[in-house]
């Protein structure tokens, strides 16, 4: 249940308690960075995810060091991780684990599997068959796994970090919508810009071991999260939000207690952003408050946030496909067409 601030003073003291509590999350930055060259949004978001209980959907192309970030950042906050690579030959029993028979006890023993983790990178979850899938989404969902008749809860926190290609399609499985809604967001990576290159090239040419300390511990997630549920949200900032989710869904904005058509959307969406759209993105904009020091949501929270939140929930149309224009076009005119509280 999130908490309410009663008065000004309040809000100031857990203000001050954020940014101090925050600001270990900024070293936890400094020192993946020893490692990681560029990625600093990558590592931001990552770290948003992680406080919030979010799974992320990362798209890119190989060979951005999306593996190595996410083992850096488990090796500072003291997370398991684990890699998994999908397959299309892949089983449910290769990902959560089996039942194997003992002859000599006349019994069944459970063999967990590598799902039992903290942080899952599912390298390339589009090449997985629909059971492998389905095993998946039920961890994701539920946050347990049942193999054979037994349920097992999975260690908080969990989060899958999930990646595809967004090159090659032969050989893969479109990701279910069912699926793609249990992500909290989807991040685009990029190239690294020249000067990170280099950086990259000079550091990789001298193969030094670059051994990362730990900076957190899994009881900073968890005091993180409750200082994020105490984060304050205006109730214009929610109706924000709502007008957002809603022009996704019907092309209208609200102004002056009027609605308004959005023409620039005509024939654009096919289906708009389901009510998980909403709770992630208040969700998403209170941990981005946090990780910047404050007790408070801004209209610029979700604007930063809403992106990566709404981009695999948005179905565009073939009107849209034709005209050459994704989810993040639809966005951005939903973000241009809403009035800012």
């Amino acid at each position: 249940m999130t908490e309410t601030i009663d008065t000004g003073a309040e809000l100031e003291q857990l203000t001050t308690d954020i940014q101090i509590h925050s600001k270990s999350f900024q070293q936890v930055r400094e020192e993946v960075a020893r490692k990681i060259i560029g990625q600093e949004h990558f590592v931001d978001r990552l770290l948003l995810g992680i406080i919030a209980g979010g799974h992320i959907l990362i798209e890119g192309v190989p060979g951005l060091a999306k593996t190595e970030t996410v083992k850096a950042l488990s090796d500072c906050i003291g997370l398991g991780f684990q890699r998994i690579q999908f397959t299309p030959d892949l089983l449910p029993a290769d990902l959560i684990g089996t039942q194997i028979y003992r002859p000599n006890t006349s019994d069944f023993e459970t063999k967990k599997g590598p799902i039992f983790s903290n942080l899952i990178l599912a390298d390339e979850i589009n090449r997985a068959p629909a059971k492998v899938q389905s095993a998946l989404l039920e961890a994701m969902a539920e946050k347990q796994v049942t193999i054979g008749d037994t349920t097992y809860p999975l260690d908080p926190p969990f989060i899958v970090l999930a990646t595809q290609n967004p090159l090659e399609q032969e050989g893969t499985y479109a990701l279910p919508e069912a699926q793609m809604d249990r992500f909290m967001m989807k991040l685009k990576i990029d190239y690294p810009n020249r000067v990170e290159e280099k950086k990259i090239m000079n550091m990789m040419a001298l193969k030094q071991v670059i051994n990362l300390k730990q900076v957190l511990s899994k009881d900073d997630i968890f005091k993180a999260r409750e200082f994020v549920d105490k984060v304050y949200i205006d109730e214009k900032v929610q109706d924000y939000i709502v007008d957002i989710v809603f022009a996704s869904r019907t092309g209208e904005s609200q102004a002056g207690g009027k609605v308004h058509k959005i023409k620039e959307l005509d024939g654009l969406i096919e289906v708009g952003a389901s009510p998980r759209a909403s709770i992630a993105l208040v969700l998403a904009a209170r941990t981005h408050a946090y990780l910047q020091g404050r007790a408070y949501v801004t209209p610029q929270d979700v604007k930063s946030v809403g992106f990566e939140v709404l981009r695999q929930r948005i179905i565009v149309s073939f009107e849209a496909e034709a005209e050459d224009k994704n989810s993040d076009d639809v966005i951005k005119i939903i973000f241009d067409s809403i009035e800012v509280p």
